[in-house]
């Protein structure tokens, strides 16, 4: 029979000790590699061509560049020639119309905004109350509270 290990003074328990041994074993063990990437070449198999991926085709970054400056000039010449269009096809009368209406609707909303900021500079100046004899004046404050999912507001007079 084998007497359990007594631990030395100065030194750890053995059994902490074993403990710690196999928590870094562990540890160890977790940061070896768990994937691998073989790296041979897939061999080509058949004369079949590579098939046409959807999107932007492969090419160079300038390519890209001036690719995508054209697609923006393109998108902002349709609204001229949509313009210049219109102006072909429809006759002079109609064209002012459509063309001047927004004229009009402005010069509207300025004279609407003038006549407001006339009638509040001609509004009637506040009354002004002057008492004689004797006047009760309350400065009590109120103490409001609302609680509940259906508002139920309770107000406090201070007493």
């Amino acid at each position: 029979m084998q007497l359990p290990e007594q631990p030395v003074a100065g030194q750890p328990d053995p059994t902490i000790r074993r403990n710690a041994d196999q928590l870094m074993a562990a540890i160890n063990d977790i940061e070896k590699a768990t994937s691998y990437r073989d790296p041979t070449t897939l061999p080509a198999i058949g004369d079949t061509p590579p098939v046409p991926q959807p999107g932007q085709p492969p090419m160079s970054q300038w390519a890209t560049d001036a690719s995508g400056v054209l697609k923006a000039v393109s998108a902002a010449s349709l609204p001229i020639g949509g313009a210049l269009w219109l102006v072909g096809q429809v006759d002079p009368l109609t064209l002012g119309i459509i063309l001047g209406s927004p004229a009009v609707a402005a010069l509207a909303v300025a004279r609407l905004v003038a006549k407001v900021k006339d009638a509040n500079q001609a509004a009637p100046q506040p009354v002004t109350n002057h008492f004689h004899g004797t006047v009760h004046h309350d400065e009590r404050t109120v103490t409001s509270t609302t609680r509940g999912i259906i508002a139920n507001t309770r107000n406090q007079l201070p007493k």
